[in-house]
């Protein structure tokens, strides 16, 4: 039994990367009008200029027909996308569900697929604004609240370990999943500004470390995660100014990707950081605005912060010697309640995130964050 399990286990090809492999292949031969289709990882300026080049039918005939690719491709335009992968989700879910039918399969991997359908299901619900969608292994997908074509600021919502289709979204504990934090960011900021035109990101589009091991003790996924994170800030639509937060290991995505972010991304925000690959804000290499915040309950502030032998994430950024904009978090709770409203640190983030930066609250009590802002009092 044992032997016949494992081998299932390694020769059971994945559903999802099924899909996508299948998808990519299609995309590659295809035609449309006589033309070649652009390769699934051109620069977004020329999927652009491709998607710009057709007219509506054609558009929507691709978006049918190659779903998978159009959901994912950077550059094209963010309402086709969405229509693209509520396409992709009602396939992969029509997948899995006959795969949690399928008796050669184990137990468990008939569970886990019949748990896949009914997130798919979920997140195909009509009038969700599905950005990315590939199924391949534990799932890559992000969501978009506002709109995210008119939107002068856009809030990216970069969330840390168990991150994956799966949880991506949570009926209990809401606010620990990427959907919930989004959710509660754009409605704080709609409260907060509500003439402003903003959009708000909920981004599982990096493969994360499972729990509190090696692969979240290392950068090595990270640096994956830092240049899918800066290619996707890169290719948003407009010209809209971008604001990271960053939470628990996504901290560790953000610092790795820090360095090469575009101009666009003005504001680097970290709560419950384990640390961010660098000694200090100077060293990450950005001109974007560095904030930090910690509850003072957070089990993460117990982790060594050092980096040995790629061990560890580095300088605790929190600490006044990082150099970071020290944020209050008042009212949080622990590592996970940096999203719940009411909130100090929801607060700070929903201005933050709509550029009212006269009006953050620092951790120390004064104005020290607020310094050196164009705008403010205090610059």
């Amino acid at each position: 039994m044992l032997a016949t399990t494992g081998w299932t286990a390694v020769h059971r090809p994945d559903a999802g990367t099924s899909l996508r492999a299948a998808a990519l292949a299609a995309w590659s031969t295809a035609r449309i009008d006589g033309r070649s289709l652009p390769p699934a990882d051109a620069p977004a300026r020329t999927v652009a200029r491709f998607f710009a080049d057709l007219d509506a039918t054609g558009r929507a005939r691709l978006a049918e027909t190659h779903p998978f690719v159009v959901g994912n491709l950077d550059g094209a335009p963010a309402a086709l996308r969405y229509r693209a992968n509520l396409r992709a989700l009602e396939q992969a879910e029509q997948v899995e569900e006959a795969r949690s039918r399928d008796v050669s399969l184990t137990p468990a991997d008939r569970t886990t697929a019949g748990r896949r359908a009914h997130r798919f299901a979920s997140l195909a619900t009509p009038g969700r604004q599905i950005l990315v969608f590939d199924p391949t292994g534990g799932g890559l997908v992000a969501e978009v609240f506002g709109d995210l074509d008119r939107a002068s600021r856009v809030s990216v919502i970069v969330p840390g370990v168990d991150t994956d289709a799966l949880t991506f979204e949570r009926s209990q504990r809401r606010l620990t999943a990427p959907v919930g934090m989004a959710q509660s960011l754009y409605e704080a900021e709609r409260a907060a500004a509500p003439d402003s035109r903003t959009a708000v990101i909920a981004w599982a589009g990096y493969v994360a470390p499972t729990g509190v091991g090696m692969d979240a003790a290392t950068g090595r996924m990270a640096v994956d995660g830092a240049v899918r994170l800066g290619a996707f800030t890169a290719s948003l639509p407009g010209d809209a100014s971008v604001a990271l937060f960053c939470h628990s290991y996504g901290s560790v995505v953000c610092g790795v990707a820090a360095h090469a972010l575009p101009a666009r991304v003005t504001d680097v925000v970290v709560a419950g950081s384990p640390g961010m690959r660098a000694g200090s804000a100077a060293e990450l290499g950005t001109s974007a605005r560095v904030w930090a915040t910690r509850d003072s309950g957070d089990w993460i502030a117990d982790v060594p912060h050092l980096e040995v032998g790629g061990l560890g994430h580095g300088a605790d950024p929190v600490s006044p010697g990082f150099g970071a904009r020290l944020l209050s978090s008042a009212g949080a709770r622990l590592h996970t309640g940096y999203f719940e409203p009411g909130t100090g640190s929801l607060d700070n983030f929903a201005k933050i995130g709509t550029g009212a930066f006269g009006s953050v609250v620092c951790a120390t009590g004064d104005d020290a964050c607020r310094r050196g802002i164009s705008g403010t009092d205090t610059d």
